[in-house]
């Protein structure tokens, strides 16, 4: 398995309408076993993406279309800053 741990920092207001186009349930993601966006406790501006996918080509090859379609455009448009992002290989637990 392959993982990401992303934050994103929206345009000042915009965290709510950044979120729920990241969640919007019309954009497949084959191979992605989990994906949760999370408002951070102590910045009213930022969201964490963790990502769980069956493989890095995996997730690269859904990557790789998004952007080549334009899909999430209007949500990339609401992210002012991209944070670091963590990668991990996860073992499993609840929920995987």
């Amino acid at each position: 398995m392959y993982g990401l741990i992303t934050r994103l920092t929206a345009h000042p207001g915009r965290r709510d309408e950044l979120a729920l186009w990241l969640m919007d349930p019309n954009v497949k993601r084959p191979g992605c076993h989990f994906y949760v966006v999370a408002h951070d406790l102590n910045d009213s501006a930022v969201l964490w993406v963790t990502e769980v996918w069956m493989s890095q080509a995996v997730h690269k090859a859904w990557s790789d279309e998004v952007h080549a379609s334009g899909e999430l455009r209007p949500a990339l448009a609401l992210v002012a800053i991209w944070g670091d992002t963590v990668f991990t290989r996860p073992l499993g637990g609840v929920g995987l």
